[in-house]
């Protein structure tokens, strides 16, 4: 079984509003985020929501997934993804770590990740996709790293797994640079749709 624990529970202080709510193809950012997982191969989703968390649910169909509150949100990133891990279900194989502002990330890249880990482990448990040999999101982890997570604390984040274990690493290259576009600021959502409108990136 694989998951995906996306993460939105964030501020969005440089946005100035909720970036989970912003237009996106005619639904909020975030619900084109899960339904693009859902459209995937990816058996279990987790979101993990804490700012702002019962707005966003008044707009969002969680009916498939299963939505977890992170109280210490304002902490950082870390102890979101924290409260996904716990919140894995049993017989996990492996789990995505997703940012809910890349509305780019197509359930084409989740399946060829998904794929890619079926043949290489366990000689590589941890798969990044990369652009043009840029790393991206969203990453691939085998459960194996479940443990070691669950006790990361600090600025760098789930990065720390990717640091201490270069050898695990397999990069997946992907057609589009999607996997390293977010959304932080107004000109950054601005600047993805007018591509978007312009069928730059699918």
């Amino acid at each position: 079984m694989i998951s995906a624990i996306v993460i939105a529970a964030g501020e969005s202080k440089r946005m100035g509003k909720p970036k989970q709510l912003l237009p996106w193809q005619g639904k909020v950012l975030l619900q084109h985020v899960l339904d693009s997982i859902l459209g995937s191969e990816v058996d279990e989703v987790i979101l993990v929501l804490g700012c702002e968390a019962e707005r966003i649910l008044e707009k969002m169909n969680t009916q498939k997934i299963k939505v977890v509150i992170n109280p210490d949100y304002p902490q950082g990133m870390i102890t979101s993804i924290h409260r996904g891990l716990a919140a894995l279900g049993k017989g996990v194989e492996a789990f995505f770590v997703v940012l809910g502002d890349q509305p780019g990330i197509s359930s084409q890249i989740y399946n060829q990740l998904i794929r890619e880990f079926h043949r290489v482990y366990p000689s590589q448990k941890i798969l990044l996709p990369t652009y043009q040999g840029q790393k991206g999101h969203p990453a691939l982890f085998s459960i194996d790293y479940r443990e070691e997570g669950s006790r990361i604390k600090g600025d760098v984040g789930f990065r720390q797994i990717i640091l201490d274990h270069p050898q695990d690493i397999l990069r997946v290259e992907m057609d589009t640079d999607a996997v390293f576009q977010d959304i932080d600021t107004p000109e950054d959502y601005h600047n993805l749709l007018k591509r978007k409108l312009s069928g730059e990136q699918g």
